[in-house]
């Protein structure tokens, strides 16, 4: 029998403990009761069944299978076989990964003949260490015993490499795979996916036999989440309309970010029929928190309220409220979103992070600046949330849409230095050249060029601020600072 060597964890260390794990383990507890008078494997792999992230369970049958002579049997029966697969996939699955090599080392002593099971585990360990170290010597054991033509085992082999971030073996594993079933292409194509590689993962998935809804939605996602919202779009199309696929809540969830960024209001008027019909809509909050702001993103706020109104007040969540809320700010309605936040907060739900930002966004496009104020004032005081740089980043924009250019400048002021950014006086500078408030702009454009000097649009726009006030020559001076330090402009485009 092949032996395999693994580092950490020492076999003789884990026997010299079973003496003293045995006496922790002859408590009154009904777990060890059983371990002591049940010999069965199948009673004992029933056991593990019902407390698979037990750390106590685990040790104790790993403890009675080293004491209790099971491994002495001249023949290992079926029921040992699950006993021992039983107790690797516990803890292959559970926060000891390591302890399942340490195990199966343990059993190569007996000569022991393993099945797909084991060495699928095995390799799911492997993932859980996220290292591909004891994942190779699985990968060259496998072969040496034949399962190198098992299309679970191969698949589970080159699911642990892209897991672990090694896709040239994961692909070099699936290329020499004789047989392929559905489960070794969606692996491959999610994982390339995942890890970013979308072209390839595209290429592969025209490739696939039978596209299932697992791999045409991990393509879709992928392109949601590399902003190609069109090729995501007609991907969808495809599945439903050619290759017949049925899309799931997750499908669905994946295609919204892609309708939100096109604003196509009649996708997502289909896509909320279809979750309708489904179930979706009355079974997964996510779909209807994704649907409500996608309608808010397309443009028709009605049809978001009316959604968030016809879900009843147990079922929304946080996110519910959240979304409703931004949707309000994208369309101005600073009053709607107040009046929503206030109905929250009655519910029992607490504000977060985003919820702020949220309400922030709604004041400032609202012009309601003491309501905006005052939620600054609850975040801090009430939630004690510490504020991030959007969220000064709003106040800011707020303060200076309104005018209110002091109390802006003392808030940029205040930020703690080790978040605050150029993007902050840049919005502080816009405002200063909206309301032509040269003797703030000046000082502004100073910090900026402290913290930057690249970007043309910081000179631009001071040149402007003076020559809105008549100070031509030094609107000519700050052009002329764009020319000598070679500052980066942005140069014009059409959209047509």
């Amino acid at each position: 029998m092949a032996r395999l060597s693994f580092k950490g964890h020492p076999l003789l260390y884990f026997l010299t403990q079973i003496p003293t794990l045995a006496l922790c383990f002859s408590s009154s507890s009904s777990l060890s009761s059983a371990t002591t008078q049940i010999k069965h494997p199948r009673h004992l792999a029933s056991i593990l069944l019902k407390n698979p992230t037990s750390r106590s369970a685990t040790q104790q049958i790993h403890a009675h299978i080293l004491t209790s002579g099971f491994l002495l049997h001249h023949s290992i029966s079926t029921a040992h076989l699950l006993l021992f697969n039983t107790l690797l996939r516990c803890y292959s699955f559970g926060p000891f990964p390591r302890e399942a090599f340490t195990f199966y080392k343990h059993l190569q002593h007996f000569s022991l003949s393993f099945d797909s099971f084991t060495y699928s585990f095995l390799l799911h360990a492997s993932i859980a260490l996220n290292s591909t170290n004891p994942g190779d010597q699985i990968h060259a054991l496998t072969h040496k015993l034949g399962f190198h033509f098992h299309v679970y085992v191969q698949t589970a082999l080159l699911n642990m490499y892209a897991a672990c971030g090694s896709l040239l073996l994961a692909l070099n594993v699936f290329y020499e795979m004789p047989e392929r079933n559905s489960v070794t292409w969606n692996v491959m194509i999610t994982s390339l996916a995942k890890w970013g590689e979308l072209k390839l993962a595209r290429s592969l998935f025209d490739q696939i036999p039978a596209p299932t809804v697992v791999s045409c939605t991990a393509i879709i996602d992928a392109y949601s989440r590399k902003n190609q919202p069109r090729d995501a779009v007609a991907l969808f199309r495809r599945m439903v309309v050619e290759d017949h696929v049925e899309p799931t809540e997750v499908t669905l969830l994946a295609i919204f970010p892609a309708v939100s960024v096109l604003g196509a209001l009649k996708i997502c008027q289909s896509l909320h029929a279809y979750g309708e019909k489904r179930g979706f809509n009355a079974s997964d909050i996510r779909v209807t928190n994704s649907l409500l702001d996608s309608y808010a993103k397309c443009g028709c706020i009605d049809s978001a309220s009316r959604l968030f109104e016809e879900v009843p007040v147990e079922r929304k969540n946080l996110v519910s409220w959240t979304s409703i809320i931004s949707g309000f700010a994208m369309h101005g309605m600073g009053k709607e979103a107040v009046g929503y936040f206030n109905s929250m907060e009655k519910f029992g739900l607490k504000p977060n992070r985003v919820t702020f930002l949220s309400i922030f966004n709604a004041c400032s496009h609202g012009g309601l600046i003491d309501e905006g104020l005052n939620f600054f004032g609850k975040m801090v005081h009430e939630y004690e949330i510490a504020l991030d740089i959007k969220h000064y980043g709003c106040l800011i924009d707020m303060l200076g849409r309104a005018g209110r250019l002091e109390e802006a400048e003392n808030m940029a002021l205040e930020i703690p230095s080790n978040i605050v950014n150029v993007v902050i006086w840049r919005t502080l500078l816009g405002a200063c050249s909206f309301h032509g408030n040269v003797e703030m702009g000046e000082r502004v454009t100073k910090k900026i060029l402290e913290m930057e000097r690249g970007y043309g649009g910081d000179y631009v726009l001071m040149s402007n601020i003076f020559a809105g006030v008549g100070r031509f020559s030094d609107a000519e001076r700050m052009r002329r600072l764009l020319d000598e330090r070679n500052a980066f402009k942005l140069p014009g485009h059409s959209l047509v």
